[in-house]
C-alpha cells in the first residue's frame, strides 16, 4: 500500500461557512515557514480540529534563525555569526513547542525540515529537484485531508515560495487534500475568504500561544497581537478561478527593467530570464503575455518577478502569480 493510501481520506461536507466539517477523520497539516506562523494564522483552526477529535501535524520549513533585529535587540549585539543564528533557531524552536502546548498539540506532532530561513525561494529556484520530493514525502507520511499553507501573494518570500512548493509536491496526486491558504504579510481582499471565529477559551489559548513566542514579541508584539486578534481567514485554493495561460499581472516601470528577473516554475522545472530577454508580448491593453512556456497544461504553473539588486527590504514587491 502506498504511503498516501495508508489513511482513508474523509469526504467532508461543506457547512455554510465553507469549511469542511471537522471530525475524528480530519487530518490537518499546517505548513509553517517559520515558528509563530502556526499560531498567528492557524491557532483557532488547530484547536477546532483537535476539539472535533481530528489529528494535527505542523510542518515547519525553517528554524526562523535568520531573524537579526530581534536577536540584536535581545542579545545586545550587532554582529551575528553562524553559531549565533543556530542558537537563535534553537530558542525559537523551544518557543514553538511551548506555543503548541498551549494549543493542545503534542510535541511529536512537530515535523521540521531545517531549510534556510529567508532561503525557501532559493530552494525552489535552484534546488527544486531536491526540495519538492522531500516536501512530498513529508506530506504523504501524514496523509492529510486538509492542508493550511501560506498564501501565494503573501509578501514574505518564504511564504509565497512555500505555497508554490506545496502545490508542486501535490501535483502528482490524483486526489490531493483540500488546500486553505492563509495570509500573514500583506492585505487580504474583503471577499472570497473562509473565516474562522473562535470561542472565548480558544481565543485565550491562542493569546497564550502567541505570548510563548517571546523572541518575536519583543519588537513586534503590538503587530503580532493585532494579527492574532483578527478572525482567521483562508482562501480555498481549489475554488480559485484559473487565470489566462499566459497573462502576467505586472507592468513594471521601464527604468527598472535592467534589474528585474522573471522566473517560471512548474513540475517540469524552472525557467528564468532577465526582463528584457524574457519571451513577452504586450497586447493592446498593456498586458504582458508569456509567449513561450514549458510544461503541461494539467499541472500548476507559477511566475515570479523579482528585483535582482540587493536590498535591506526583505518583502516581495511583485512576488508570485498563478498562470
Amino acid at each position: 500500500m502506498a504511503l498516501n493510501e495508508s489513511v482513508a481520506k474523509p469526504s467532508p461536507t461543506l457547512p455554510a461557512s465553507g469549511l469542511p466539517e471537522f471530525s475524528a477523520q480530519t487530518r490537518l497539516l499546517v505548513v509553517a515557514p517559520h515558528p509563530d506562523d502556526e499560531t498567528i494564522a492557524n491557532g483557532l483552526l488547530i484547536q477546532q480540529v483537535l476539539a472535533a477529535g481530528g489529528e494535527v501535524r505542523i510542518l515547519l520549513l525553517t528554524a526562523g534563525d535568520n531573524n537579526p533585529w530581534p536577536q540584536r535587540w535581545l542579545e545586545r549585539r550587532v554582529w551575528i555569526g553562524a553559531a549565533d543564528r543556530q542558537r537563535w533557531g534553537h530558542r525559537r524552536h523551544a518557543e514553538m513547542l511551548q506555543a503548541l502546548e498551549c494549543l493542545g498539540v503534542p510535541a511529536q506532532a512537530l515535523h521540521t525540515l531545517g531549510w534556510p530561513d529567508m532561503g525557501v525561494t532559493d530552494m525552489l529556484l535552484h534546488a527544486a529537484s531536491t526540495a519538492v520530493p522531500v516536501l512530498a514525502a513529508a506530506i504523504n507520511q501524514f496523509c492529510p485531508s486538509l492542508i493550511a499553507l501560506p498564501a501565494l501573494d503573501d509578501h514574505h518570500p518564504d511564504h509565497g515560495s512555500a505555497h508554490v512548493l506545496v502545490q508542486l509536491a501535490l501535483a502528482e496526486q490524483v486526489d490531493p487534500p483540500r488546500l486553505l491558504a492563509y495570509l500573514v504579510h500583506g492585505h487580504a481582499s474583503d471577499s472570497g475568504f473562509i473565516e474562522i471565529l473562535g470561542s472565548a477559551a480558544q481565543s485565550a489559548n491562542k493569546r497564550k500561544a502567541l505570548a510563548a513566542h517571546r523572541s518575536q514579541m519583543a519588537l513586534s508584539g503590538k503587530r503580532m497581537r493585532r494579527l492574532a486578534a483578527m478572525p482567521e481567514r483562508y482562501l480555498d485554493v481549489s475554488a480559485m478561478p484559473m487565470a489566462s495561460a499566459s497573462a502576467l499581472p505586472w507592468q513594471p516601470p521601464r527604468w527598472l527593467w535592467p534589474w528585474l528577473r522573471l522566473s517560471v516554475v512548474d513540475a517540469a522545472g524552472v525557467q528564468s530570464w532577465r526582463w528584457r530577454q524574457a519571451p513577452l508580448q504586450r497586447d493592446n491593453q498593456g498586458v504582458n503575455h508569456l509567449t513561450v512556456v514549458a510544461g503541461t497544461a494539467d499541472t500548476p504553473r507559477f511566475a515570479r518577478l523579482a528585483l535582482s539588486l540587493p536590498s535591506v527590504w526583505i518583502f516581495d514587491h511583485w512576488g508570485w502569480c498563478l498562470l
